[in-house]
């Protein structure tokens, strides 16, 4: 049987941690190992993943690009999944992301959408209305193929070993979905399901100073990316992989 963890990373957020632990332990596909990369938290996130008996990374690490790059590293199994802390995923989102990523091929990724919850109205509207499309309608545009979503993705560990190098795990303003896409080599499969979707907290838009710090995050992460290589010259790169490789 394909093996796969599930990697979190957080910070003080034991109450949602708790939450989304508990989802996962109700799979219909249970995960091999869930490995929470707690970032210094001051709260009792250590005892939730001790009652929820998972394997905690205590780190001291600025950033979240950081912290996932440590979890992935850390994982043992062939494919890794990423949920935020804040993630709820339905019961039968681990069995369904092994079958897509056995379907897909050796070298994959999968990514999905949220569904916002918490919060206002506006913000629950904004993120599923807004925020998630033109993610990876612009972002995918940008790749030539789509984007991960943090809160929900997965990938074969193969795919992290090829890019593990490359990512940009010492830059805290850093969005590591963000990051991740960009560095993904074009043999990589990229599937997006629409219907592979998690529950998450509308919190990131609940203000305007949220927002612009996101956006913000995603400016950074861009300029940094555009320096190394410009975004057409990327689509041009991964058009011509698969016209070399067509058949």
């Amino acid at each position: 049987m394909t093996t796969i963890s599930v990697v979190i990373p957080t910070r003080n957020d034991a109450g949602m941690l708790a939450v989304c632990l508990a989802a996962l332990a109700g799979q219909t596909r249970p995960a091999d190992e869930i490995v929470v990369v707690d970032n210094a938290s001051t709260d009792n996130t250590a005892e939730v993943c001790a009652a929820a008996d998972v394997r905690r990374i205590a780190v001291d690490l600025p950033g979240i690009a950081a912290s996932t790059a440590r979890g992935f590293d850390e994982a043992r199994s062939e494919l890794i999944a990423r949920l935020d802390t804040d993630s709820v995923p339905p019961a039968d989102w681990l069995e369904r992301v092994v079958a897509i990523l056995e379907d897909a091929g050796p070298l994959s990724a999968v990514s999905g959408p949220g569904d916002f919850y918490g919060e206002n109205r506006f913000a629950r509207w904004l993120g599923t209305k807004a925020y998630i499309p033109g993610y990876f309608w612009a972002v995918g545009w940008l790749l030539g193929h789509p984007p991960l979503f943090g809160s929900n993705f997965a990938l074969r560990a193969r795919v992290w070993d090829r890019i593990r190098g490359s990512v940009h795990r010492g830059v805290p303003p850093v969005h590591d979905d963000l990051d991740i896409s960009y560095q993904i080599p074009p043999e990589v499969t990229v599937v997006a399901d629409p219907t592979l979707r998690v529950q998450v907290s509308a919190r990131p838009l609940a203000s305007w100073s949220a927002v612009g710090r996101r956006l913000s995050m995603a400016w950074t992460t861009f300029r940094i990316e555009f320096r190394e290589e410009n975004p057409f010259r990327r689509r041009r790169r991964r058009r011509q992989w698969v016209r070399d490789h067509a058949g």
